[in-house]
């Protein structure tokens, strides 16, 4: 999802010692990293849904926010265009 939206180049998936992870390329322009900020909204603790309706723009649509759909894992703006909500994950800028 970042890499289609432009946040990051790349990923990764690699093994060391029998343990799976992630290695993330970040993508800068003018020397600054793009991503400002990625905030966790949705807890264990504290689910956060929204409906189509009320999915908040993040930084009045420079960001983006990642929602857990009936059709899957998608942006906001995907969510709007297949008018669908679901569970706010986190909210990148």
């Amino acid at each position: 999802m970042l890499q289609r939206e432009g946040y990051i180049r790349g990923w990764t998936e690699i093994e060391e010692n029998g343990h799976k992870s992630l290695e993330i390329e970040l993508k800068y322009f003018d020397g600054a990293p793009v991503i400002a900020e990625i905030k966790r909204i949705s807890k264990p603790g504290r689910r956060v849904y929204s409906s189509v309706k009320e999915i908040p723009l993040v930084r009045n649509g420079l960001g983006i926010s990642i929602l857990s759909t009936p059709k899957g894992v998608m942006s906001d703006n995907d969510a709007r265009t297949e008018n669908v909500g679901g569970e706010i994950l986190c909210r990148v800028s």
